[in-house]
């Protein structure tokens, strides 16, 4: 049997290569929560990937149709098996926000910057877990 002098880096080489081949993480999906402030609201999400560049884009809404109805775009990147990205809503409102892998889900986490319109607040929570609706 050859012996070869170095298997451990062999291996390590072997599972860099696979790792690097993978690529970033794929956020690319429509996303939702129809349920979003328990039961009285619609939260959506969009998310398209290019590499480890991000393009997102949500609105929200009350089911009843009272108050504000913020929609937003807004860029980021992906860092591992996560996301950050900054946003600008349709009332003028701006924040940040993380996005996380949950299963075939995501967990979206966002934070206010600038307040234009204090009535989207409700709507920019951390830990809101969307559920996948379109791409895989």
């Amino acid at each position: 049997m050859k012996k070869y002098p170095f298997p451990c880096v062999i291996i390590a080489l072997a599972t860099i290569t696979t790792v690097m081949a993978a690529g970033p993480a794929k956020f690319d999906g429509e996303f939702v929560d129809k349920k979003f402030l328990n039961g009285q609201g619609v939260f959506e999400f969009s998310v398209h990937q290019s590499d480890s560049a991000l393009e997102i884009a949500f609105d929200a809404a009350y089911s009843d149709g009272h108050g504000a109805t913020p929609d937003a775009t807004g860029a980021g990147k992906v860092n591992g098996n996560a996301a950050e990205f900054t946003w600008k809503d349709s009332q003028g409102n701006t924040g940040t926000g993380t996005i996380n892998f949950a299963g075939n889900d995501i967990i979206v986490s966002m934070k206010t910057v600038h307040v234009a319109d204090p009535r989207c607040l409700a709507f920019y929570r951390e830990k809101m877990k969307l559920k996948r609706v379109g791409k895989k």
